[in-house]
């Protein structure tokens, strides 16, 4: 087996844009600090993979709303003076430099942090993105990368043909390497100059169970001088558009396979259902792995106290009290989560709150005729999302009976995909109603 010194690997995690798919959530927040189930945020999934593999050396970028993102980064992810590991944020700034200012896309991005990667020891970088739920070892793509003699790798899973139109997809030689890339086929020809034999698949370790297309992950290994010289004689400003295809014509770009459960968390519909699935008795993403833990900020709550409540098929974060007679399925009930009695969640994501209230705040909230923050007794939340530090008072329904696909009319609450969602610090009075 090759042995790679994890000090040679440098890991990038690109922080996205504006999140426009996942508003209200990023409205407030960097998509990767987006929080995720019960306890964690989406930045934690890359993060935990880079220090599962051995590799300490992270920079996370991003431009928009990082202050949430920063603070998260700043309280989780110390290393010892000894290692000289460090997880640090690089936000888009302006230099002396011209043209230093906003990223225009992920290599243009990379391209403006160019000097913070100019270290000594670094031999190769590896490029994640910040949105995605998996659970993967990079040291076999670094064996991957090394041992095929690949100026570029990128990760690929395959897929069924009715999935290819909504991303990218390759071919590749017997060997594995990439000879063509079709970003979102749409007709069966496009699909066809780009499948794959499924024989080719099984007889590269994985079993394709009739799947023909490979699709990127959007997941990159560079060898370090070969990516100084692309962003540096180019004026390219995405990896999967322009830098991934342009490298495929005049260098080694080698596939690495894989094949366990990965999903792009772009969509508030994706974000929704990944959440829940979590939650399920055997989901598909185990957050219980002894070998491959997901990291976060330790916070020091106390255990959950349930009073007489029915629970089934969710996920209970630290330092709730849930009520007498409250019934919750399947569904993610987050940090510090107060629930009065009564209560019925179901398929719905609680992403708690920041703060205890205090007595005397809740007596303040209760004066000026608010409720205080969590969700009143006898109210009914079904297949929403409430972001964090929201008041919900009593006998309120939240609730999208009749199937809206998008709507502002609710304020504080609006619905998109379907899904009502109660944005941060919303306000919910008694018996408002969702009609």
């Amino acid at each position: 087996m090759i042995d790679i010194d994890p000090r040679s690997v440098l890991a990038l995690i690109l922080g996205g844009g504006r999140g426009t798919r996942l508003f209200p959530l990023t409205k407030i927040r960097a998509k990767p600090s987006v929080p995720l189930a019960a306890k964690y945020r989406l930045i934690d999934i890359p993060i935990s993979n880079c220090i599962n593999s051995g590799i300490n050396q992270v920079f996370v970028l991003t431009q928009f709303l990082s202050n949430s993102l920063h603070r998260h980064i700043r309280q989780t992810y110390r290393f010892d003076h000894f290692t000289g590991g460090f997880v640090e944020l690089l936000a888009a700034q302006q230099t002396m430099d011209g043209g230093t200012d906003w990223y225009e896309g992920t290599a243009d991005a990379v391209r403006k942090n160019l000097a913070h990667l100019d270290q000594r020891g670094i031999d190769y970088v590896l490029i994640l993105s910040g949105d995605q739920l998996y659970r993967m070892d990079y040291r076999a793509m670094l064996r991957t990368h090394v041992a095929s003699g690949a100026d570029v790798t990128i990760a690929a899973i395959p897929v069924e043909r009715s999935d290819a139109h909504a991303l990218g997809i390759m071919r590749c030689d017997d060997s594995g390497r990439v000879t063509g890339f079709l970003e979102k086929p749409q007709t069966e020809e496009e699909i066809n100059l780009v499948s794959m034999d499924p024989s080719w698949i099984d007889t590269h370790g994985v079993e394709s169970n009739g799947r023909d297309c490979l699709a990127s992950m959007g997941l990159y290994i560079f060898s370090r001088d070969l990516l100084f010289e692309i962003l540096s004689k180019t004026n390219y400003q995405d990896f999967g558009k322009e830098v991934f295809p342009a490298a495929i014509r005049s260098r080694h770009v080698q596939v690495h396979l894989f094949d366990d459960y990965w999903e792009d968390i772009g969509t508030i519909r994706a974000f929704y259902e990944a959440n829940l699935q979590l939650a399920q008795p055997n989901p598909p993403f185990d957050l219980v792995c002894p070998q491959a833990p997901v990291y976060s900020r330790p916070r020091f709550l106390p255990p959950a106290i349930i009073e007489g409540a029915c629970i089934d098929g969710s996920l209970i974060a630290d330092g709730c009290r849930i009520g007498r007679g409250t019934v919750i399925e399947n569904s993610v009930i987050g940090l510090r989560c107060m629930i009065g009695e009564g209560v019925t969640i179901r398929d719905s994501i609680i992403m708690g709150s920041d703060f205890f209230d205090t007595d005397d705040e809740i007596a303040a909230q209760r004066a000026k005729g608010q409720p205080p923050v969590g969700i009143g007794s006898g109210s009914h939340i079904i297949g929403a999302i409430l972001d964090k530090n929201c008041q919900v008072g009593e006998n309120v329904v939240v609730h999208n009976s009749r199937n809206v696909e998008s709507c502002d009319d609710y304020s504080p609450c609006v619905i998109r995909e379907g899904i009502p969602i109660l944005l941060k610090d919303g306000i919910l009075p008694d018996n408002w109603k969702m009609d």
